[in-house]
């Protein structure tokens, strides 16, 4: 096999293990439902974000026009470090994940809603060259949902409910081709940066919500599975020695992506009228997503498949509220979330291990229809040691292995008016 021909190998295997795999499930749809653990598929009779987790919860909202924005301030850090080799690296990123709902009561039984929010998306970016940088140097992964939302009340107790979804997003990648390739001077290591902007998608989520007496409300809610196809992302080539110029020029590339489908069920107990308990249970349908298919515009290039064998994972939410008065609600809460990613496939780029998330906020009510919501949110992943074995360099599997810690927390503000 040709020198030309191993690069070529090593550069798909390089590009295909991250293009997409960014890939974070941001749980921060609502400042109420994400200070009470992000519960809320059971959760009835709050403000317009209880039909992202739940489009049957339209129906039980109490007022004719409800309206919900905000923006969380999303901080992570997370440590690298190889003791055999003396490796070390960190970063920190911060994301502001947003959301806007709308919730219009037709007649008593029938609603309309939109529902605008960002549940992926990541920013990761490591310092240039580091260790690591064959696999990662920097991502940036975004995503827009756009849902309009019908709910139907069938009985007096019992709702159905349903959106249709349309997603926009796109991701810019860099990583540096191989472990030691540099341009003819030696000095600059050679990278290629991937960028696919304007990547859309439709999908759909049902649901039902049941109140089974005065004080006990079920829910269930399905989002289907949507699969992001770029078509005709840029890759750009950057510091190339002579003898790689005429392999590596700057082209196009397709790739699909799929972002799971979830099913979340959970049950909210009215105590009495100060105090609201939830529990949800959701479990995510990871096992999609075992490899990333890479498909360049050059046919000189074969077509890449690029494991990643991710597994189904579930998370467990619990929360509670307090309202002493109509003007204050205070919430705190909490969930554990387990990974889909599996020994052997933890690259740097999705540095997320199992979390245990801790929550807290409140409500103050300005006049009775304009309130301001707060949250905030603690996260711990797990520390885990662990690596990525399906790197391959000329012809060889090639193991990153480290220990990774991570840690993240937020800060959100929104507001919510009802009429």
């Amino acid at each position: 096999m040709n020198r030309n021909k191993l690069m070529a190998i090593s550069l798909l295997t390089l590009m295909s293990s991250s293009v997409f795999a960014g890939g974070y499930r941001i749980s921060m749809q609502g400042q109420r439902q994400l200070a009470m653990g992000h519960t809320g598929v059971a959760v009835i009779g709050q403000n317009a974000e209880s039909i992202f987790f739940n489009p049957a919860n339209g129906t039980f909202l109490k007022d004719k026009w409800s309206f919900s924005a905000g923006v969380t301030a999303l901080t992570s850090d997370v440590k690298f470090q190889n003791k055999t080799y003396n490796w070390k690296n960190e970063t920190s990123n911060t994301g502001t994940p947003l959301y806007f709902y709308g919730n219009y009561q037709v007649n008593d039984r029938f609603s309309v809603g939109l529902a605008i929010y960002t549940p992926y998306g990541s920013a990761v970016e490591w310092d240039q060259d580091w260790e690591g940088s064959h696999l990662v140097n920097n991502i940036d992964l975004k995503s827009f949902f756009i849902q309009p939302t019908v709910s139907y009340k069938i009985t007096e107790d019992v709702s159905i409910g349903a959106g249709l979804i349309y997603v926009n997003g796109g991701v810019k990648f860099n990583r540096n081709l191989t472990r030691s390739m540099t341009d003819d001077s030696g000095m600059n290591r050679s990278d290629v940066t991937v960028d696919a902007q304007g990547v859309h998608a439709w999908g759909y989520n049902v649901g039902l919500t049941a109140k089974l007496d005065d004080y006990v409300t079920f829910g269930v809610n399905y989002r289907s599975q949507i699969d992001m196809k770029a078509k005709g992302g840029d890759a750009t080539f950057h510091d190339m020695p002579t003898f790689a110029q005429a392999t590596y020029k700057d082209g196009k590339f397709d790739a699909t992506m799929p972002l799971p489908a979830e099913l979340t069920v959970g049950f909210s107990y009215q105590i009495n009228k100060q105090w609201l308990a939830a529990i949800d249970y959701n479990y995510t349908f990871w096992s999609a997503y075992k490899s990333l298919v890479i498909d360049f515009e050059d046919p000189n290039i074969p077509s890449s498949v690029n494991p990643r064998n991710y597994k189904n994972s579930s998370t467990i939410r619990a929360g509670v509220q307090y309202a002493p008065t109509e003007k204050f609600s205070a919430r705190i809460g909490g969930y554990y979330d387990v990974s889909p990613v599996q020994d052997g496939y933890f690259a740097p780029e999705t540095p997320r291990n199992d979390a245990l998330a801790g929550t807290l906020g409140f409500t103050y009510k300005v006049t009775p229809k304009l309130g301001i919501d707060f949250s905030a949110t603690v996260l711990h992943f797990k520390e885990t040691d662990n690596s990525y074995d399906y790197f391959v360099e000329d012809g060889n599997p090639v193991s990153f292995v480290g220990t990774y810690r991570s840690g993240a927390y937020s800060l959100g503000l929104g507001l919510s008016y009802n009429f």
